[in-house]
C-alpha cells in the first residue's frame, strides 16, 4: 500500500507484516519502523542483538519494563532510574550466542551469526501467532494469536504464569504469599494494619547517619536477579555488608547445609518479594531503623504469650466443664439407683 511519495526515488510503504518502510527506486529498504520497536513485536519482525522492547512509563511510577536481546539470552528487566534488575530470562543450550530473533507463526525463534536456528520459545496453541507484547501494567510478555471463537487476541504463551513471579506483584516492602495476596513487612514490626504504604516507618534515610539494623524474614525470596552476589560467606557477614553500604536496602541469603552452598545478594530496592516453602534455604533481611527488629521480637513474644495463656485458660475451663458434667451424670446415676432400690 503506497502512503506517500518522498521524491521520485524514494517512497513510503506499509507491508503486509505491518512494517512501515522507506524504499528507493530499486525497492531497497532505506529505513523501517521495525528498527524502532516500542512494546510490541509483529509477526515476521526481526530484532538484532542489543535491541529491546520497552513499556510505557506512567507519570505516577518511575518503574518501566524492558524485553532485551543479549549475546547469550533474551531477558526481561525492571528499570528504576539507573537500577536494572532481571526477573526472567531464556538461554539457548550449550551457551550459544544470539545474533537476532524473529517472530514466526509458531514462536519466537533465536538465530546465530550463521542465520541458523539455535532455539525457540514455542507457541502453545494451534493458531498462528500475530504479535509478541510486553505488558505495560505487569511486565509480563506473551505470544498472541487471534481467536475467531472469542473475536479477540489471546495469549498462547506467557513468560510468567504466577502472580507472585511478577516483579511488582505487591508494593515496595510488600510480600506476595502462596494465596497470591500481599502483606506489608511493616506489619511484622507493629500492630498497625492501617494504610496502604508498605514502606512507612521503614525505608529511606540510611545514608545520612541514621542508624539501622537488619530485620530477618525466613522463607522469603525475591524474583529480582542481576544483583551484586557474594559466595561462601555467613549470614551475619551478608547482613553486615548491607549495613555498611548506605544505599543497600536489603539482602537475600541462600544457604543449605545439605549442599554446602552460601550465597548473598544485595539490593537497593525492597521489591519483588515472594513467600517460599520451608527448607528451601532462603532468608530475606531488610534494613530498618535501629530498634525496629527488637520491637518485632517483642511483638512476636507478646503473641506467643497470648497464645500460650489462651491455651492454658482454655484447658482449665475444659477441665471445670468436664468435671461439672461428670458430677451431674454421676449424681443422676445415683438417684436412679436409689429409686430402683426403693421400688
Amino acid at each position: 500500500m503506497l502512503l506517500h511519495w518522498i521524491n521520485s526515488r524514494q517512497r513510503l510503504q506499509i507491508l503486509s507484516s505491518g512494517n512501515l518502510v522507506l524504499v528507493d527506486a530499486l525497492n531497497n529498504i532505506k529505513w523501517q519502523s521495525f528498527n524502532f520497536p516500542t512494546d510490541v513485536m509483529l509477526w515476521g519482525q526481526q530484532l538484532d542483538i542489543a535491541t529491546r522492547l520497552t513499556s510505557s512509563q506512567s507519570n505516577s511510577s518511575l518503574f518501566y519494563y524492558s524485553f532485551e536481546i543479549e549475546d547469550k539470552k533474551v531477558a526481561m528487566y525492571l528499570n528504576y532510574g539507573k537500577l536494572r534488575y532481571s526477573y526472567w530470562s531464556f538461554q539457548p543450550s550449550m551457551n550459544r550466542s544470539i545474533t537476532y530473533v524473529k517472530l514466526s507463526s509458531r514462536g519466537l525463534v533465536l538465530f546465530d551469526v550463521k542465520y541458523k536456528k539455535i532455539a525457540q520459545i514455542p507457541s502453545e496453541g494451534i493458531h498462528p501467532l500475530r504479535f509478541l507484547a510486553l505488558k505495560n501494567d505487569t511486565g509480563n510478555f506473551g505470544l498472541y494469536y487471534y481467536s475467531p471463537e472469542k473475536g479477540k487476541f489471546e495469549a498462547s504463551f506467557q513468560a510468567l504464569n504466577s502472580t507472585c513471579d511478577l516483579p511488582i506483584s505487591c508494593r515496595p516492602y510488600g510480600v506476595c504469599t502462596f494465596s497470591n495476596s500481599c502483606y506489608c513487612i511493616q506489619l511484622l514490626t507493629n500492630e498497625n494494619k492501617g494504610g496502604s504504604d508498605c514502606s512507612a516507618e521503614i525505608s529511606g534515610g540510611f545514608c545520612n547517619g541514621k542508624e539501622a539494623e537488619m530485620l530477618e524474614l525466613d522463607n522469603i525470596s525475591s524474583v529480582l536477579k542481576n544483583v551484586t552476589k557474594m559466595v561462601n560467606i555467613s549470614k551475619t557477614e551478608c547482613a553486615d555488608l548491607c549495613l555498611q553500604d548506605c544505599k543497600c536496602a536489603a539482602a537475600l541469603y541462600f544457604g543449605k547445609a545439605s549442599t554446602d552452598t552460601a550465597e548473598c545478594y544485595l539490593y537497593r530496592l525492597v521489591l519483588g518479594l515472594k513467600q517460599v516453602h520451608k527448607g528451601t534455604g532462603f532468608s530475606y533481611m531488610v534494613k530498618v531503623p535501629k530498634g525496629t527488629g527488637k520491637n518485632h521480637e517483642r511483638h512476636s513474644v507478646k503473641r506467643w504469650v497470648l497464645v500460650v495463656a489462651g491455651g492454658v485458660d482454655g484447658f482449665i475451663i475444659l477441665l471445670l466443664v468436664g468435671g461439672f458434667g461428670y458430677w451431674l451424670v454421676r449424681r443422676r446415676s445415683q438417684t436412679l439407683h436409689s429409686q430402683t432400690s426403693t421400688t
